[in-house]
């Protein structure tokens, strides 16, 4: 495969190619397969329960567990379309891979790269309306907004997705067949194109940093308000707690935002940085949503937490204890009323 690293030929265009993700590491990458393979599986057992339990207790069919449910579902498939093929890139340590399937595998990237991003402002959305105008809640959030927010997430997905695949689809591939990355990126194609790229570049950049402005002024307006309200109207124990949730929020959406940012810089402007760096990079945000947004948006969840206790291990009894309670509370009051 060496000599067609360094190949460039001028009246051709390849269309097929080797994935080689993490390059650097040589014949050290198969030490990879093994934890991969455990963190692809943790990613799909993880979310396939939550969507589960959400899918099979009516108390969990409301909005905000809808779409933590359409959140995770869309973390599996993002992680289904990079981990599979970049697996059988470190089994047989260059994974081919035809135009048309390098370009599918791109659409399938960004496309669910966008709806993960949209589904956490609608979430956000959610979340500002229940705690900053909770009367309202009922009479906003209502299933034909949420209707009207997944058709504007498949726009806007579509929207960035297909003109990337279309303008990529259309660029000549000239300097090699060896792509330095374990999956078609944007920019991984770009780096073995040839001819005139400035408008291709400029693209690619502006949307990202359309995408990251835009939706990050959204996020952090969102949860500043929650935070405001719930500093207004809690408990110092909900403060607390409101706090660390929105904070632990906003740690995992800015990582995930700004590395995708800045694959896309490094690419551009950072040359010496090395191959292996900017695989990490994009590992970051095409994986990290998945392992995480199950434990941030799912465990830590009450509800959600309380009925997967209750489906893997049959602990009912905090849910009992509940209640009891409650119905005690319902029949103390008539009995106080009964002659003695």
């Amino acid at each position: 495969m060496q000599k067609y690293e360094n190949a460039t030929t001028s009246n051709m265009s390849y269309t097929d190619f080797f994935l080689v993700g993490f390059p650097g590491l040589r014949e050290w990458r198969c030490l990879l397969i093994l934890p991969l393979s455990c963190f692809y599986a943790l990613i799909l057992s993880a979310n396939t329960l939550i969507i589960y339990t959400v899918a099979t207790h009516r108390s969990l069919h409301q909005p905000m567990y809808v779409l933590i449910s359409l959140l995770l579902a869309i973390n599996s498939c993002a992680a289904t379309a990079v981990v599979p093929q970049m697996l059988l890139g470190f089994v047989y340590y260059a994974n081919p891979v035809s135009l048309e399937g390098c370009l599918t595998q791109m659409f399938f990237i960004y496309f669910t790269l966008l709806l993960d991003y949209n589904l956490l402002l609608a979430m956000a959305l959610d979340r500002y309306v229940a705690i900053c105008h909770p009367l309202r809640y009922a009479d906003l959030v209502t299933p034909h907004l949420l209707g009207l927010l997944a058709v504007a997430a498949l726009i806007r997905s579509l929207a960035v997705a297909v003109p990337l695949v279309v303008l990529t689809s259309r660029a000549r591939f000239c300097r090699t067949v060896v792509i330095r990355h374990f999956a078609c990126e944007y920019i991984a194609l770009l780096s073995i194109a040839c001819g005139d790229l400035t408008f291709n570049n400029q693209l690619g950049l502006a949307m990202r940093l359309i995408t990251v402005t835009f939706d990050l002024s959204l996020l952090g307006a969102s949860y500043t308000r929650i935070i405001y309200a719930a500093f207004q109207i809690s408990s110092g124990n909900a403060r607390a707690k409101a706090l660390h949730t929105c904070g632990s929020r906003l740690l995992v959406i800015f990582t995930i935002y700004l590395s995708g940012l800045s694959t896309s810089i490094v690419f551009r402007f950072a040359k010496s940085v090395s191959q292996d760096v900017q695989n990490v990079l994009s590992a970051i945000y095409l994986l990290l949503p998945g392992a995480l947004n199950p434990i941030i948006y799912g465990v830590r969840t009450r509800e959600i937490r309380q009925h997967m206790e209750r489906l893997l291990w049959g602990r009912e009894s905090e849910l009992v204890t509940r209640d009891q309670s409650k119905r005690l509370q319902n029949i103390q009051p008539e009995r106080g009323g009964l002659p003695g």
